[in-house]
């Protein structure tokens, strides 16, 4: 992040304090004020920068796809980083997966994000075998989680994960 105003020095200071926890972290703001690269700079900042960033955007993806992209099962000749779309948060363990637009997630799949931020584990689409994983999650929205919780569209739990 280059600039040396007062805004970008609060920004920097707190990507550095937050860098250097494994906490989650929501950046909020409207398209195109830079929170894909505050989210890679809390993650080069941190412990896991030698691990991998996986970015993963919630609202370019229609949500039926939404969950096979996140949860897809291991199929054919495809392993671990070989598929385009593998599973996100199976390619983010010990590093950072950046949700951008998490607003965009249906209610039933917020179930399945708590999971995951809680007990650091979850199942494949249509597996049995529960999966272990160490992610940090940096999300992102242009829209009022605050509000979508009071709507019911945004379950409160996630939001305060």
């Amino acid at each position: 992040m280059i600039g040396s105003s007062e805004a970008i020095q609060r920004v920097k200071k707190q990507v550095r304090t937050v860098a250097s926890t494994d906490s989650t972290v929501l950046l909020e703001g409207e398209t195109g004020t830079g929170k894909e690269l505050v989210s890679r700079a809390v993650h080069e900042l941190s412990q896991r920068k030698n691990r991998a960033l996986i970015k993963f955007n919630c609202a370019a993806i229609p949500h039926g796809l939404l969950e096979r992209r996140a949860f897809r099962p291991r199929t054919g000749r495809f392993h671990r980083g070989d598929c385009p779309q593998a599973r996100r948060f199976e390619l983010a363990d010990q590093g950072t997966l950046f949700l951008d637009e998490v607003g965009e997630i249906p209610l039933e799949l917020q179930v399945k994000l708590l999971r995951i931020l809680q007990e650091q584990e979850f199942e494949r689409l249509g597996g049995t075998q529960t999966l272990r994983v160490n992610v940090r999650l940096v999300a992102a929205t242009n829209r009022n989680l605050a509000a979508m919780v009071s709507d019911q569209q945004f379950r409160s739990d996630l939001f305060f994960a």
